[in-house]
């Protein structure tokens, strides 16, 4: 990585992973979302660092739950989308293009929103990362709880523009069973067959799948290829956001 970050990622509640982001050069420590506030402080004390920020995602308790408690141990700022305010604890509130700083590394906000209505990402380009919570999935994308089909493929949209060498840290290991949809929804896909076996093979070993590559995702998850002529004419969609909204409403039910 050019920028000089580590990225510790632990697993966390039942299928979560919570990530802490070190600058070397500050030393600060940013909290990426926080779904259980005392694993985070005891991840951030056996690496010897102190949790100085917060950078939240969406107002889901399993990725802000914690803020009240990191906060109370460290004193640390927090940042995060306008839904935050009146459910937990926050300090700044950031929206699409506003920038967010660990040391001299600096973060981009973009607007994620369909999970939820206020969903953000954080794009660090210096080092090549994004931490897009449940914005999308390795193979997958997050269930659309508030937001509407054409937001979320606009969303979907400005993850796809990122540099495909990015590597996208999301919030769940939910890749074995997307890979069973994804292969439903593509099953022509000779690069998606052999994504889900080597995912198939990593978790047998209890192996992560997390982060993932967008490169990567561009070629295989259903969602992101929502734009895709052969996806569209498998789907009925006319537009894009149509083919996405067939293939959210059939993940939700498969």
């Amino acid at each position: 990585m050019a920028a000089m970050i580590h990225v510790h990622q632990f697993p966390c509640l039942s299928d979560n992973y919570g990530y802490l982001v070190h600058d070397t050069d500050s030393h600060e420590t940013a909290a990426i979302d926080t779904p259980d506030g005392a694993e985070y402080l005891r991840q951030a004390e056996l690496r010897g660092w102190r949790i100085t920020q917060i950078w939240n995602t969406h107002w889901h308790p399993d990725h802000a739950g914690g803020n009240a408690a990191i906060k109370e141990a460290t004193g640390c700022t927090i940042t995060g989308p306008a839904e935050i305010e009146g459910k937990f604890p926050i300090d700044r509130i950031v929206a699409h293009g506003d920038p967010v700083m660990l040391g001299p590394v600096e973060a981009s906000v973009i607007d994620v929103s369909g999970h939820t209505n206020g969903h953000i990402a954080y794009h660090l380009p210096s080092a090549g990362v994004a931490f897009v919570g449940d914005s999308v999935f390795a193979l997958g994308c997050g269930r659309m709880f508030e937001g509407e089909p054409k937001q979320f493929w606009a969303s979907l949209s400005r993850i796809k523009a990122l540099p495909p060498e990015t590597l996208l840290y999301c919030a769940h290991e939910y890749t074995a069973s997307n890979a069973k949809f994804a292969l439903h929804a593509d099953p022509d896909n000779p690069a998606l067959q052999a994504y889900a076996e080597e995912i198939a093979a990593k978790r047998a070993k209890d192996e992560w799948t997390v982060p993932t590559t967008l490169e990567r995702e561009l070629a295989t998850n259903p969602f992101l290829r929502a734009d895709d002529p052969a996806m569209m004419a498998k789907w009925g969609g006319a537009a894009p956001y149509e083919t996405f909204a067939a293939l959210r409403a059939a993940k939700d039910s498969f």
